[in-house]
């Protein structure tokens, strides 16, 4: 399923980007930002609550289809901003992590 339609199937609010046809092929989870840029997969959705620009930075380097903020978290001005220039798509979940990366892994059918 592409980034949109899980947005719209969960009621995901889209917070930045715009790359929101691209893939979702797995779902990782983490708050170590050292660890998300070593392990996490490509074409990914990243369930995180750290909502800083540097987790914009990381996503993209691992080049993540989206970065979805569990918990309610909302990323900081900066975070959105870094977000639309280089094409990070950031969602919005009110759900814990885990339960956030079950329903994404459902509806995909991973």
């Amino acid at each position: 399923m592409t980034v949109e339609q899980i947005a719209k199937a969960l009621g995901y609010e889209i917070l930045a980007g715009k790359m929101i046809s691209r893939e979702i092929k797995s779902v990782y989870c983490c708050d170590l930002l050292s660890f998300v840029m070593g392990r996490a997969p490509a074409d990914s959705a990243w369930v995180t609550v750290m909502g800083n620009v540097n987790a914009v930075a990381v996503a993209l380097l691992a080049d993540v289809s989206c970065v979805v903020f569990a918990e309610g978290v909302k990323p900081d001005g900066a975070a959105i901003e870094k977000a639309g220039q280089n094409e990070i798509v950031l969602l919005g979940s009110p759900a814990p992590i885990f339960d956030t990366a079950r329903a994404i892994a459902e509806a995909a059918g991973l």
